[in-house]
């Protein structure tokens, strides 16, 4: 009867990837363990599967979407109320969203089961920005920008970068210094990568009605930011929105 049980999920293994810490950084490999504790009879594992996921706003509502997963294959056999540990290395993709404005991002770990609804371990992540990406946000700061909002959109068209399904945008307006009087705001998708970070900017100029209309008021520019320096990122910054305020 146990057996029976298991194989429709009742009494069956259990699965905790347990992380050194939830905060993360897009671009790291972290190295966690995965925790399994059999059920109440023996089973089979055939193989593991990491998944980092998050959602992001569609015409329709909301998607939940898989960033990036891992499959290990290695099968094994969990004895009744065995307690089994594997050391694993999980990728944080760069695409991964910063965790700002409600935004979630989560890894999801299953075990498959021969005949058992499958277990799984939903973990939230702390995704913080890469250090060229926090210096960005600075810089906005400095420049008298505040974050207004933070979301991930869908992208269908690829119009930032092919194969994506979304982008997360960062919408900042202008509290106070050089730009409180000409912008309404500025909207930044921020594209990190192994070789730096690449930035598009649309940039919304204040103006009247028609001009509002005619959407002559919105100005689009991107720069890449490959220097480490937040001096040399904060200028950078400038001049760009300085070009098409």
């Amino acid at each position: 009867m146990r057996n029976v049980l298991a194989r429709i999920g009742i009494g069956s293994a259990t699965v905790d990837t347990v992380l050194p810490s939830a905060t993360v950084i897009p671009g790291q490999s972290v190295d966690a363990e995965v925790h399994i504790h059999g059920g109440a009879s023996e089973q089979r594992v055939g193989q593991m599967v990491f998944a980092v996921k998050t959602r992001y706003r569609t015409e329709d509502g909301h998607e939940t979407t898989t960033i990036d997963r891992l499959t290990l294959a290695e099968e094994l056999t969990i004895a009744a109320n065995q307690d089994e540990v594997r050391p694993v290395t999980l990728d944080i993709p760069y695409e991964t969203p910063v965790t700002v404005g409600g935004i979630e991002v989560w890894i999801e770990t299953e075990l498959d089961i021969d005949w058992a609804v499958d277990p799984g371990d939903r973990d939230g992540l702390d995704v913080q920005p890469t250090p060229q990406m926090a210096a960005l946000f600075d810089a906005m700061e400095q420049l008298g920008f505040s974050l207004h909002a933070a979301d991930c959109e869908a992208d269908p068209y690829g119009r930032y970068s092919a194969g994506r399904r979304f982008v997360q945008e960062f919408e900042y307006r202008p509290q106070s210094g050089p730009f409180a009087e000409s912008l309404d705001e500025v909207e930044l998708v921020c594209l990190p990568d192994s070789d730096g970070l690449t930035v598009y900017a649309e940039i919304d100029r204040r103006g009247g009605l028609l001009s509002e209309l005619a959407d002559t008021d919105e100005r689009k520019t991107q720069f890449t930011v490959t220097d480490d320096d937040p001096d040399v990122i904060l200028e950078q910054v400038r001049s760009a929105i300085e070009e098409q305020a």
